[in-house]
């Protein structure tokens, strides 16, 4: 067969199959009485077989030796191709999900579009310098003419929130994290829904920073999603939550500010909530009534029995004064010590 009837077969050009030639791939069995190329069917089927392998994503190197080579094993060039494919893959939706977002500032020209791209670079610098002034960047930009950080200016590009939520979830340092929760509470609509995803990531650092973010977000929707929050397995988020929508005035809070206490996590936090929480006589009844139903458990170990005692310093009311009394007889030294201290406090006012 000629060569261009195997071109017209194969769908290889003519001047393709005599670069696969030159490169040692396929040779042609024999010519013809004029000089031409001619083609047999094993050669046909050859050329086959290095369109199939190039398909696959392989070099026409790797081509050559896939064929030529009989100790060649296609398992190891398949993990190579399939571990290739998969940072290629992961390439090309870093520029996509780059491409979105600068889609997302609505740039009005070249220059917007050139800055939003500058400040996602600084956003994911490994220097935390840049990054931080790049959070402060993006916060003032939300609102244009603010002074938030030095250089800004007043026509800057709003750095779309989902970037600004990916940093603020994979932030670890405490300066930047700060700053790019500022960011997202100035950043309007769409952070809530978003970190609220990241509550429920599988690793615990993310969900902490998710739910931290989520607490300086103004507005009802972050509250309803810090107050779903309360239910998570994660009691670093229940804790977060508690006092986020505790300092709110929100008294769902108080079960897992109890709990702080009883942990001796943000228990300074968690009492100073709880006394702001007890502003009539029905909640703080309700709070004294939690505190001592915790007191009397007997899994409660000493050190939290201590902290439970001393929150009832900021509960008033006569429920509270009563558990007071009742403890300045308990068992335990330091606890009867602590809560008379209390009583004599409240006797003083």
């Amino acid at each position: 067969m000629l060569i261009g009837e195997v071109a017209r077969r194969s769908g290889v050009s003519a001047r393709m199959l005599r670069h696969y030639e030159s490169l040692g791939l396929v040779h042609p069995s024999g010519r013809t009485g004029s000089g031409y190329r001619e083609y047999s069917e094993e050669d046909i089927r050859r050329i086959f077989h290095i369109e199939s392998l190039r398909a696959l994503g392989l070099s026409l190197r790797e081509v050559k030796r896939a064929l030529d080579d009989a100790d060649f094993t296609p398992s190891t060039l398949v993990d190579d191709l399939i571990r290739r494919t998969r940072e290629r893959i992961a390439a090309e939706t870093e520029l996509l999900t780059r491409l979105r977002r600068i889609h997302a500032a609505d740039p009005a020209g070249w220059e917007d579009a050139l800055q939003v791209v500058t400040l996602l670079q600084a956003l994911g610098s490994k220097s935390a310098d840049v990054r931080q002034r790049a959070a402060l960047a993006s916060a003032s930009s939300a609102f244009p003419g603010s002074s938030a950080s030095p250089g800004s200016s007043a026509d800057e590009v709003p750095v779309p929130v989902e970037a600004l939520v990916e940093a603020a979830l994979g932030e670890s340092d405490p300066n930047v994290a700060g700053a790019l929760r500022w960011a997202l509470a100035r950043s309007g609509d769409g952070a809530p829904a978003l970190l609220a995803e990241g509550i429920s990531s599988p690793v615990a650092a993310v969900r902490e920073r998710a739910v931290r973010s989520l607490a300086v977000l103004p507005g009802g929707e972050a509250a309803g999603h810090l107050r779903d929050a309360l239910a998570h397995p994660d009691p670093v988020v229940r804790g977060h939550a508690a006092l986020a929508i505790g300092a709110r005035g929100d008294t769902d809070a108080v079960p897992a500010l109890v709990d702080l206490l009883e942990e001796g996590r943000n228990d300074t936090d968690a009492a100073d909530t709880l006394s702001v929480l007890a502003s009539d006589t029905a909640t703080a009844d309700r709070i004294a009534h939690r505190l001592v139903e915790r007191l009397a458990r007997s899994t409660t170990r000493a050190p939290a029995r201590g902290r439970l005692t001393q929150a009832l310093a900021g509960i008033p009311g006569t429920r509270a004064s009563q558990a007071l009394a009742e403890l300045s007889h308990d068992t335990d030294r330091a606890v009867a010590l602590t809560a008379t201290y209390l009583l004599q406090l409240r006797d003083a006012r």
